[in-house]
């Protein structure tokens, strides 16, 4: 029925909404069929298990009735409830690993669909024109408003049970992890199913951390982004990344047959996106046995680098020299204080003359006391070198062949935890 005049009558749009939405009612099993479909089939996270596609459907069907109910019965929005059967199925998708995104996009998708079908429905009935313009409009507007109000609902317990689920697996592959470190498990199929990670491979590990008082929001999130860069960077396979606690994580990298040179390593681990972020690199070792010891490695960078007062940048590997010894040192950190000032005396005082002679002591120490060598290093003049450790000597009052070792392992612990470190109580 054409209408060359306004002859649209609230009334008449309120029956024809109705009518629109009964007829629809009587076939929900057929339109919730045919959503399911459409949305399993254009969103690919949500097909490939059947009992997922049955809950999928469960959730059209409540979402889809209580649209139709409310328009047909002119029911406000603030007095429908939620169906479960949402709930339920934004839960399992959480548990999945399922994007939220594809959740939000199911709705938006199902929300097109459904005005498809009211249209198609409404196109059957015999009504003016502007009846069915102004009842479709009404349609329109309650189904987006309904749609925003059931994903904020939806999105919301999503994001719940995923944290809820992430913190229990976390604790779980924690706890596996432990016990593999402590050498409690002996069953490596087992633990490779329970970490969702192969153990007979090469490892890298890595321990990621934030500053006690940094406040970054979703903290799991960077140190996840964080390894994931570094693996990406040197070519690696998906990494395991397992919360510690709210400040930092434990991590260990696959590596592929050819492992990259410690430098190469170490500059991956200084692009990282999170720059906030500290980052304690162990050495490559392969098997279960490597995966503990690799580890252990990171552990022991990670103990000089929250020890360092002032480090120059938030890096720190075991290859790196002298790290492995400041870190058994650093354990017991009150004695190591005294014995570093015993040996070093006046040579700790914190400016940059003496920051100058501590640095050429040690350079020329590890080359072996040569000056040639040193000034090599350190691109400066021989005769440059000779009055930097000649005054340093001067400093400490003594030859430095008289406690060579004891020298050179005071500066390395000084080099890398800074002299505020060793200056303190």
């Amino acid at each position: 029925m054409e209408s060359t005049a306004s002859l649209t009558q609230g009334p008449d749009v309120r029956r024809h909404v109705a009518e629109v939405s009964a007829n629809m009612f009587d076939r929900l099993a057929e339109i919730t069929a045919s959503m399911r479909d459409v949305l399993a089939t254009r969103i690919q996270e949500l097909d490939g298990d059947p009992r997922l596609v049955d809950m999928l459907g469960s959730s059209i069907a409540g979402n889809v009735e209580n649209i139709l109910q409310a328009l047909q019965h002119d029911v406000p929005l603030e007095r429908i409830e939620p169906p479960s059967a949402a709930y339920e199925y934004a839960r399992r998708l959480a548990q999945r690993g399922v994007p939220v995104n594809a959740l939000v996009r199911a709705y938006r998708l199902g929300q097109q669909h459904f005005m498809e079908q009211a249209y198609a429905e409404s196109a059957k009935l015999d009504v003016y024109t502007d009846v069915r313009a102004a009842a479709y409009e009404e349609i329109a507007a309650w189904a987006f408003d309904y749609i925003d109000w059931i994903s904020q609902r939806v999105v919301t317990v999503y994001e719940a049970e995923r944290d809820n689920w992430l913190a229990e697996r976390n604790a779980s592959r924690l706890q596996s992890v432990n016990q593999l470190i402590d050498g409690e498990i002996s069953d490596d199929e087992a633990l490779e199913t329970a970490l969702g990670y192969r153990l007979r491979v090469p490892h890298l590990g890595v321990i990621v951390w934030a500053d006690e008082n940094e406040t970054l929001p979703d903290v799991m999130m960077h140190f996840s982004r964080c390894v994931n860069t570094i693996a990406e960077r040197i070519g690696a396979g998906s990494p395991l990344v397992i919360a510690q606690d709210r400040v930092s994580a434990w991590a260990w990298i696959p590596m592929g047959n050819t492992a990259p040179t410690d430098a190469e390593l170490r500059e991956a681990a200084r692009q990282k996106s999170q720059p906030q972020l500290s980052v304690a690199l162990g050495t490559v070792h392969s098997g279960p046995s490597g995966f503990r010891q690799t580890h252990l490695e990171a552990r022991a960078a990670q103990q000089v680098g929250v020890l360092r007062s002032d480090p120059a940048d938030h890096v720190v590997s075991f290859s790196d020299r002298g790290v492995g010894a400041v870190a058994l040192l650093s354990h017991d950190l009150v004695g190591m204080r005294a014995w570093v000032r015993s040996l070093l005396g006046d040579l700790l005082i914190d400016d940059e003359q003496h920051e100058r002679l501590r640095d050429t002591l040690l350079t020329f120490l590890q080359n072996d006391g040569s000056y040639t060598a040193t000034a090599a290093t350190m691109v400066m003049h021989k005769n440059s070198v000779k009055y930097r450790v000649t005054s340093a000597e001067k400093v400490l009052g003594r030859k430095v062949a008289d406690d060579r070792l004891d020298i050179e392992l005071a500066l390395t612990a000084c080099r890398w935890l800074g002299v505020r470190t060793l200056n303190g109580p």
